[in-house]
């Protein structure tokens, strides 16, 4: 009974949301974001249906929190138990564990709704791929996003935290609370991840371009570094490097240790240590593909790398090389934010299964990078045909 007071709660508060950005928002469209929502929920009956019959660490987060009682607050700190904090206060005024797993859906959802307004804001032009499939719409639809954020867990949690992050970072003065809400979910879930979104930042804003003043580009950098500074010891705890004299050696056992843990805990193991970078990169992004696929579900991810990797190949020219030395700092940063959390995650991972599930938070900058490049190209090419009309009347 629980689950459906619930279901209908958010409901009622999806169109309530709708209607504010709506307003906020000429763009705002709610019939597609309605017809998203249905699509999540149908993964969330999907991964809920898989937890039920396999081991799932949405189970051990709700035990935690079940167990802990009104003692919950104990679980405030950064990383996996963060999860059972978020949880403790909804398990203490009865939700059950199939509520949990519906609002932490939902968390996700919200991500969604993030990055489609993070890309319709930022991407105006609308932009076809594979010859008439719109570039949007389809990243926003991909399976394994979603899977992998429906659940009581850390992607749900960390998704939205990122998606809503990156959103305000377009106007900083006029979204301290995006940033502030969605830099606090970043950081105490994954605190390392935390820092490559403000390395990217910083970067981004002191090389792009952009509409932000000089004074608050330097704030925001003065802010981003005190705030490294500050949590330091959190991020370099994440590999127990905290205490750590020679921090690249530490992370380099740390990276080897963990790495293989993860490729003998299941069958989907790769020698990603032994890759050569590149190749750890293209496994990162684009495998399992159809040759190495673990299982079922291994299988059917292998269709959406192929899109993966159809995507990335539109950015392999000279003209990008040019695009990208003079972005806007919001793509600047997307790419940074992608090339160094793959950069870190190729070091430690070595299971395809978990592969799946740990990309889904870092693909979407990709996906930004690539989507305001075509974009260009495609506002380039119509440029370029009034000039040849205007020339030739």
């Amino acid at each position: 009974m629980d689950v459906l007071v619930l279901f209908i709660i958010l409901l009622v508060v999806n169109q309530v949301f709708y209607s504010v950005l709506s307003k906020k928002y000429s763009f705002f469209d709610k019939k597609l974001m309605n017809k998203l929502y249905w699509y999540h929920m149908l993964f969330f009956v999907v991964y809920y249906t898989y937890a039920l019959y396999n081991p799932s660490d949405s189970k051990h987060y709700y035990l935690l929190a079940y167990e802990a009682g009104s003692q919950w607050t104990e679980f405030f700190e950064t990383g996996t138990k963060f999860v059972s904090f978020l949880a403790g206060p909804f398990v203490e005024i009865g939700f059950s564990y199939t509520s949990l797993m519906l609002l932490f859906a939902w968390m996700g959802y919200v991500g969604f709704v993030y990055a489609y307004l993070l890309f319709k804001e930022n991407i105006p032009m609308p932009v076809k791929v594979f010859n008439k499939i719109d570039f949007l719409t389809l990243i926003l639809f991909l399976p394994n996003m979603h899977f992998w954020t429906v659940s009581l867990g850390k992607g749900a949690v960390i998704f939205m935290g990122l998606m809503v992050f990156t959103h305000a970072v377009r106007f900083p003065q006029k979204r301290i609370l995006g940033l502030l809400i969605g830099g606090f979910f970043i950081y105490m879930i994954r605190p390392h991840v935390m820092l490559f979104v403000l390395v990217g930042v910083m970067v981004g804003l002191l090389t792009g371009r952009g509409k932000l003043s000089t004074p608050m580009k330097i704030l925001i950098v003065i802010a981003s570094v005190g705030f490294l500074a500050a949590a330091s010891q959190s991020i370099l705890g994440v590999a127990k490097l905290e205490g750590s004299e020679n921090v690249v050696a530490d992370f380099e056992q740390f990276a080897e240790k963990r790495s293989t843990g993860l490729s003998q805990s299941a069958g989907s193991g790769v020698a990603m240590s032994n890759y050569p970078l590149p190749i750890k990169f293209f496994t990162f992004w684009f495998r399992p593909l159809f040759v190495d696929s673990p299982g079922a579900l291994g299988f059917f991810s292998s269709f959406e790398n192929l899109i993966y990797l159809l995507l990335f190949a539109k950015i392999l020219n000279k003209r990008f090389l040019v695009f990208i030395r003079r972005a806007p700092y919001m793509v600047k940063m997307s790419g940074i934010v992608f090339l160094l959390s793959s950069f870190a995650l190729t070091f430690v991972m070595s299971n395809l299964g978990i592969i799946m599930r740990q990309k889904s938070m870092v693909m979407y900058f990709g996906f930004f990078v690539i989507g305001y490049f075509l974009a260009d190209e495609k506002w380039r090419k119509m440029q370029a045909r009034k000039r040849l009309i205007k020339k030739t009347i």
